[in-house]
């Protein structure tokens, strides 16, 4: 598989907002969009990138942001890219307990997973160890950074059983990890049988409740930030797939021909989406709902 190195850069750092800064993932395959959000006492960083030498730089460049103020780690989710550098932060990381668990149960597993891909992924990976938080959470966690409250909110079983949205209320600022992407089909990670917690169902609960609360400003998990039009735009995608494939599941097609019926269809529809493949697994997924 030749992927391209999944490499943070942190030159493109953006304010999105007052003391809001997104380290874009400039539309490159496992690379997330990256949050620091500042306060007068402390900072808190949003997800890591992939390993180790990209979380080091997400450090160094978040230490150069503090100027001497406390540091705080948070992931929106446990997947690799987003969480499997986060012991370049030291007595810093906090994550709420479901995701605790995804890391303890599966992250062994994504770690192999992602290190068969090879090449540049697998070296990224070399040296990484399973992250450990050195917080746990139950509920929401409200973090006072200093002159600024941020909301480490779970939100229940949808892209991953330990999501995580992460909000800064006085800026108007909602980060979403992979619940919402833009330019993408919707990652599922239905992997049967050893990893069926997505849910489509759920996920499409989740964002009816993100709607709902109107942020000015979304930073996806990858893609471009926007506003609650993101949301909406992955909250009527899910809707579609969940459609296309319960209008085919009872019928005596087999799976799959209902893949290539509904990926025919949603391609039609999304003819400039990056992707293709997560269509297979999200099928799967509702097929099993």
């Amino acid at each position: 598989m030749n992927l391209p190195d999944p490499a943070v850069h942190v030159s493109g750092a953006t304010e999105v907002a007052g003391g809001v800064l997104v380290i874009p993932n400039e539309h490159v395959g496992l690379v997330p969009n990256i949050g620091i959000v500042s306060g007068t006492e402390a900072i808190l960083v949003v997800d890591t990138g992939l390993g180790l030498t990209n979380a080091s730089l997400v450090r160094d460049f978040a230490e150069g942001v503090a100027r001497g103020r406390r540091i705080h780690l948070t992931t929106t989710h446990f997947h690799p890219e987003h969480a499997f550098g986060a012991s370049v932060f030291e007595d810093s990381y906090l994550v709420n307990r479901a995701q605790a668990d995804d890391l303890r149960r599966k992250g062994s597993g994504y770690l192999q997973m992602f290190r068969g891909f090879g090449g540049a992924i697998a070296e990224r990976l070399a040296d990484v160890e399973i992250p450990v938080p050195d917080e746990v959470f139950d509920g929401v966690r409200s973090l006072d950074l200093g002159g600024r409250t941020v909301l480490l909110r779970p939100t229940g079983r949808g892209h991953t059983l330990g999501d995580q949205v992460v909000e800064v209320p006085d800026a108007g600022v909602l980060f979403t990890g992979d619940l919402a992407e833009t330019g993408q089909f919707a990652i599922f990670p239905w992997f049967p049988p050893h990893d069926t917690d997505v849910s489509g169902l759920g996920w499409i609960g989740v964002l009816d409740g993100l709607i709902a609360g109107e942020p000015r400003v979304v930073v996806p998990g990858h893609g471009s930030v926007g506003d609650v039009a993101v949301l909406q735009g992955v909250r009527d995608y899910l809707g579609e797939l969940r459609d296309e494939t319960w209008r085919r599941r009872d019928s005596a097609a087999g799976l799959d021909e209902i893949v290539a019926e509904v990926t025919a269809v949603l391609v039609e529809r999304h003819p400039e989406w990056a992707g293709r493949e997560w269509i297979e697994p999200g099928v799967g997924c509702l097929c099993a709902e």
